[in-house]
């Protein structure tokens, strides 16, 4: 009898699922694990993907017993200690997973199959997150790209994308011997006293259904006018993909296909600049791999040079939405109340952290990382680095935003920001950007700092740096 084991990572979905696939295929019994990886040399998640963990834990419980009796199994701590055990007391003779490829985890990964294949474990992975594997797309001189758009025509040349991976019928394929498991409740995922997450509930159904339909509304409602929407952020012109995609209740695959059939049968532009927005992802993931040490490190070592600030008061305005300037607090509000922020003004609040307040970007990566509910290693990092101008392909030094000029720009009646710092919803439009100029009294704090004043210091900061 072969029974195998199927252990779920960031792939928190039964369709298009190549690991799950092919355990209940090959597999007389199969049983489920979720490992709660608490290693201290692992980064441990932040606070709002803890949250959005729990519920998507739940719902692949869920359809994972209703569609195929098989049960999910908790377990927090070591994985090779885990498998030890539970390979001790079943009779396990396969097990299989989807990569991961977050340094620690790749090299975690290769020393477990390593030991499993020792004990005469058959071991296999699969590739469920990534269109291409980040080793695979090189430029001509066999190197990993560091420019997005040669990585992104290369990427579409030569590297088409799997078919989407149907899942399997409905079978019963519940491992008989029963396997110890932790009560999820007891990991403690969801805030209780006090509990922040209340305000994010209205704002999200997390589950891998809700994937799907967010996708195919976006392509319905929203799609047509992307190009121009996505950068307005009173405005529903993205998808909202992201912590489906991170946990993988979604796969870029299936994002993919949808897309493509789209534009096929109705000819839409805006799909393609919303794909070249997945590209972005993969590309964060090529650099992350060949570059490991993406989430700690300049990836251009001239900025370990850079005579950063860190002044720890300016710091706590720009986390609390307090740093004067409507459109940055606006978007540190939303991403408070909703754990997300739109991409747009994500540019402009890292724009204002690193540059006007010359705060090192692993200050603003690190708050991220705690509140986004998008919370993504290679994502997260990439980004940082590149409005800081220490990534790949940055913005350069001189492009430092104007938040004043990005608000008008991009929020022109003010209905962002009067929806997430309703202390300005009185200010009339010509002073909803600079509060400060308007004649009627407003309970509102002034800029940390004035834009001209942080543009000089960054310029100056930047030109000592370039001078050692």
């Amino acid at each position: 009898m072969i029974n195998s084991l199927i252990w779920f990572r960031q792939d928190l979905r039964i369709s298009d699922n190549p690991a799950l696939i092919n355990a209940i295929k090959n597999s007389e019994t199969v049983t489920a694990i979720y490992i709660y990886d608490d290693s201290k040399n692992i980064r441990q998640l932040g606070g709002a993907s803890k949250w959005w963990l729990y519920y998507a834990l739940k719902d692949l419980e869920k359809s994972l017993k209703e569609k195929y009796n098989i049960t999910l199994i908790y377990r927090k701590g070591s994985p090779s200690k885990i498998f030890e055990e539970i390979i001790d007391k079943v009779k396990i003779s396969n097990i299989y997973w989807n990569r991961l490829y977050e340094p620690y985890h790749t090299e975690r990964d290769e020393k477990i199959k390593s030991a499993l294949k020792n004990k005469n474990i058959e071991v296999e992975s699969f590739n469920a997150s990534l269109l291409a594997e980040p080793w695979e797309v090189k430029n001509g001189s066999g190197n990993y790209f560091k420019v997005y758009t040669a990585f992104y025509e290369s990427s579409l040349k030569n590297h088409k994308p799997r078919e989407v991976l149907k899942a399997p019928n409905k079978q019963d394929k519940v491992l008989k011997i029963k396997v110890p498991s932790d009560n999820l409740e007891d990991w403690g995922l969801r805030p209780i006293k006090p509990n922040w997450a209340k305000p994010f509930y209205p704002y999200w159904k997390i589950s891998e259904e809700a994937a799907q339909d967010r996708l195919y509304d976006f392509l319905e409602n929203a799609i047509a006018n992307y190009s121009d929407n996505r950068n307005f952020p009173d405005i529903e012109g993205t998808s909202k993909l992201s912590p489906y995609l991170h946990f993988g209740q979604i796969s870029p695959h299936q994002i993919l296909s949808v897309c493509n059939f789209h534009k096929e049968t109705k000819g839409i532009e805006g799909i393609d600049k919303y794909i070249s927005e997945v590209y972005w992802r993969e590309f964060s993931y090529s650099l992350m791999f060949n570059f490991k040490h993406m989430d700690t490190k300049n990836f251009r070592p001239e900025f370990d040079n850079f005579p950063w600030d860190n002044n720890d008061k300016t710091l706590r305005a720009w986390q609390k939405g307090e740093a004067g300037y409507p459109i940055v607090d606006a978007g540190m509000r939303e991403l408070w109340s909703t754990g997300w922020m739109h991409n747009r003004v994500r540019m402009i609040v890292g724009s204002l952290l690193t540059k006007h307040l010359l705060t090192h970007w692993s200050q603003g990566e690190e708050w991220f990382w705690n509140t986004l509910v998008d919370a993504d290693l290679a994502n997260n990092s990439a980004s940082w680095q590149w409005i800081a101008g220490s990534g790949a392909d940055a913005s350069p030094y001189f492009r430092i935003f104007n938040p004043i000029t990005q608000g008008e720009k991009f929020d022109p009646k003010g209905n962002y920001i009067r929806k997430w710092v309703p202390e300005l919803k009185n200010v009339p439009d010509e002073y909803i950007h600079k509060p400060w100029e308007a004649p009627l009294l407003h309970n509102y704090v002034k800029p940390v700092i004035s834009h001209e004043q942080g543009r000089n210091k960054a310029l100056e900061s930047y030109k000592k740096m370039r001078n050692q």
